[in-house]
Parts: C-alpha cells; sequence; structure tokens
C-alpha cells in the first residue's frame, strides 16, 4: 500500500511539474538611439558612438563621437540645439560610469562629457570632460597585516561644464573659473577675457 500509495504522489507532482508553462523570457532589445533634437540623433551604430544628421527621416551623413562595443550604453544623455553669436550649435552630453575593483581597492568613476558641435561643418568646436573618482580602499596598519582600516577619498578632475542662456559657456573647478565665448571666425570657443 506504501508503494502505491508513493507511486500516486510522485505521478502528480510529474503532471503538475510538466502542466505548469513555461515563461518566455524575451529580452528587450535596448534601443541604440540615446538623444534626439531637429535632424540629429546620438546613437550607438556600427561599432560607433555617433550623431547621424538625417535628411527626410533618412540618414544623410553622420559625425563620429567615439568607437563603442556593444555593450556601451551611455547614460543621462541630452541633445540641446542653441545659438551662439548667431550660429546654431548642438551640446551633446553623457556620462559614462566605470568600475575598478579589488580585493583592496573599489574605484567607482563617473565621467560626464560635454561636446558642442557645430554641425554645417561636422566640426566639434568643444569639448569638456568631468572625472569624478570615489576610492574605497584597505589599508593595512602594520607590516604583518594583523589590523587594518577602510578609507575613502574622493579624487575630481577637469571642469564643471555650464552652458549659459545666451550660449557662452563656463567651466570651473577649486582653482579656476574660465567664461568662454564662441568665435564664429575660428569657428571655436574662445575665452571671454582675450576677445
Amino acid at each position: 500500500m506504501k508503494k502505491i500509495v508513493l507511486l500516486v504522489i510522485v505521478i502528480l507532482m510529474s503532471t503538475t511539474i510538466y502542466a505548469q508553462k513555461k515563461k518566455s523570457s524575451k529580452a528587450v532589445k535596448a534601443s541604440p538611439v540615446v538623444a534626439k533634437v531637429d535632424n540629429l540623433v546620438a546613437e550607438v551604430k556600427a561599432g560607433n558612438f555617433q550623431l547621424t544628421i538625417n535628411e527626410n527621416g533618412k540618414a544623410k551623413d553622420a559625425i563620429i563621437i567615439k568607437t563603442a562595443d556593444a555593450k556601451f550604453a551611455p547614460k543621462d544623455s541630452k541633445l540641446i540645439a542653441f545659438t551662439a553669436n548667431g550660429t546654431k550649435l548642438y551640446l551633446l552630453s553623457w556620462t559614462e560610469i566605470t568600475q575598478n575593483k579589488t580585493d583592496l581597492k573599489t574605484e567607482d568613476i563617473t565621467t560626464i562629457y560635454s561636446n558642442i558641435y557645430e554641425v554645417t561643418s561636422k566640426k566639434l568646436v568643444l569639448y569638456n570632460t568631468q572625472l569624478t573618482n570615489h576610492i574605497v580602499e584597505k589599508v593595512f596598519l602594520d607590516r604583518l597585516k594583523n589590523a587594518s582600516e577602510t578609507q575613502e577619498k574622493m579624487r575630481r578632475e577637469g571642469f564643471e561644464f555650464t552652458l549659459n542662456p545666451d550660449g557662452t559657456v563656463t567651466q570651473k573647478n577649486k582653482t579656476q573659473e574660465n567664461k568662454l565665448v564662441y568665435d564664429v571666425t575660428k569657428m571655436e570657443y574662445v575665452n571671454a577675457k582675450k576677445k
């Protein structure tokens, strides 16, 4: 009798297991388009992070920003059109986050890129990078490595970037502040004091 009950339990369990439908897991593919404005599209395409210039809904030309692998996924991407000294320019900004980790040290690196393009001539007129590195490190207090403490540091490089409403740019860090204006003849941003 025990064998029959055990056999019935096994049969019931196997039928309930096979009766359940498997859930289909369709992976949602991330869109390569990260930002759009006017006829410009910032996207990851054919191994490049690029600005695609569209005409009548079709890609006419492209400005290659950097090579990118399949895992490249910029965060907080923005594409802004603005006018500086009568010239239409486009600001593309994005954030990249990387982590370097070892047994004793972890670095969380956040890099914010800000590029300004003059699209008609396909020229990069200003490039700014701001890097923040948050470091958590285990430091040994004696040479036998019996006692240790965790130290935390924050390292910053580059300039904080601000696009002003009049098309000028402000870059600043702890020690200096630069105000830049767009020079139409040179097709680049120059120091406002020198102009």
